[in-house]
């Protein structure tokens, strides 16, 4: 007699926590890793920066991504422009062609990936000059995530749904 899988006809809550971001405590992450790459504490007016993120169709991704690259370049003091490994433009190495079309001599690329891998790895080796690690175990990112966190669960049941419990 065959044996069937049981499934629970209960479902689990869960809620969907906001993006990373944008957000104070990335743009802190991202920052200590372009410092720890070689960023100088005072970078000269011919240093620009490549975020690079994974990429998006979603214009809602385009322009988080867009943000923290406002937020970044507010902190350095120096242009900031968002660019994408897959699925939207500019890709890293077009971004690095317009900043040096614009002048921009030391070009340095923040990685905006969590982990290393493929696109992280592609993004780095397009740096002209230096190129941060994954954001990964940074202290701010676990802040972050626990940030986003507590936020899901306030929201409470304005971003709850119910789905199936798995067997």
């Amino acid at each position: 007699r065959p044996i069937g899988r049981i499934y629970s006809t209960e479902s689990a809550r869960t809620r969907v926590a906001a993006p990373l971001g944008p957000h104070p405590l990335l743009v802190d992450a991202l920052h200590d890793r372009l410092t720890e790459a070689g960023w100088p504490t005072h970078a000269p007016r011919t240093s620009a920066v490549v975020l690079a993120s994974a990429g998006s169709r979603a214009p809602a991704s385009r322009a988080d991504t867009a943000r923290t690259a406002a937020l970044l370049a507010a902190r350095l003091g120096v242009p900031v422009m968002p660019a994408y490994a897959s699925a939207a433009a500019p890709t890293v190495p077009e971004a690095v062609g317009t900043l040096t079309a614009q002048g921009y001599r030391r070009i340095a690329i923040a990685s905006n990936f969590t982990a290393p891998g493929r696109f992280a790895a592609e993004c780095a080796a397009a740096a002209p000059w230096i190129a941060a690690s994954p954001l990964g175990t940074h202290p701010a990112m676990a802040r972050l995530l626990l940030h986003r966190y507590d936020e899901a669960l306030k929201a409470g049941s304005a971003s709850e749904r119910r789905v199936p419990a798995t067997p």
